[in-house]
């Protein structure tokens, strides 16, 4: 994969809280990843650094069995201590001009964003892609306010050039509506780790993502 393309539409965010441990976990995203994922963002806040060390690498060798593209949310030391190919930074991280310069433009780096506004200062400061959202009701991203529903993507698809992944609250049922008002791609995670069946529910996500 060239390094620096947005060569996916399925971002998976992993969230160890699911499961009872982190090898659960790493079982889980391999389903995912067996199922067609090709983007997973490690997205573990709470570890000690040394923890988030040991897991990323472990995330990193899979990922890399399956030719994924791996993402460390925040720690751009930590993405480039095992090779990762980006960071993804929220609200109180550092700038993504920041984390570009720090990994001498060696990471693609991934915003959260959560309307026009943060959309086109997260592309002026050098973001690679976004995540928008909440797009729907979910209980994760509560904190973040109502949800910004689906008008907003072709606002924000007209005004930036960098990718726009969808997220909060998509699941199988509505992640074609999603991609029809103009989205790039969604990013998940219960509806994929906390599903029954891990595999055939990415499986359905992708041939919807299409």
């Amino acid at each position: 994969m060239s390094k620096g393309v947005v060569d996916f539409r399925l971002y998976l965010i992993t969230d160890r809280k699911l499961f009872g441990s982190s090898d659960e976990m790493l079982e889980a995203i391999e389903k995912a990843l067996d199922g067609g994922v090709r983007a997973v963002q490690l997205r573990e806040k709470d570890l000690a650094v040394r923890e988030l060390l040991d897991l990323s690498y472990k995330m990193r060798k899979l990922t890399s069995a399956y030719n994924a593209r791996l993402f460390i949310n925040d720690r751009v030391d930590v993405a480039l201590a095992i090779g990762a190919d980006g960071v993804h930074l929220g609200g109180h991280s550092i700038p993504a001009s920041a984390a570009k310069k720090a990994s001498a433009g060696r990471l693609m780096i991934g915003v959260s964003c959560h309307g026009l506004d943060e959309a086109l200062a997260a592309e002026k400061v050098g973001a690679d892609l976004i995540t928008l959202g909440p797009v729907y009701e979910t209980p994760s991203k509560m904190r973040y306010g109502r949800p910004i529903g689906l008008e907003i993507f072709r606002d924000v698809k007209a005004s930036i050039g960098i990718p726009v992944f969808a997220i909060g609250g998509i699941r199988t049922g509505n992640a074609e509506e999603v991609m029809k008002r103009g989205a790039d791609g969604v990013a998940l995670i219960s509806a994929i780790l906390a599903a029954d069946d891990i595999k055939n529910t990415t499986e359905e996500f992708m041939r919807k993502l299409k």
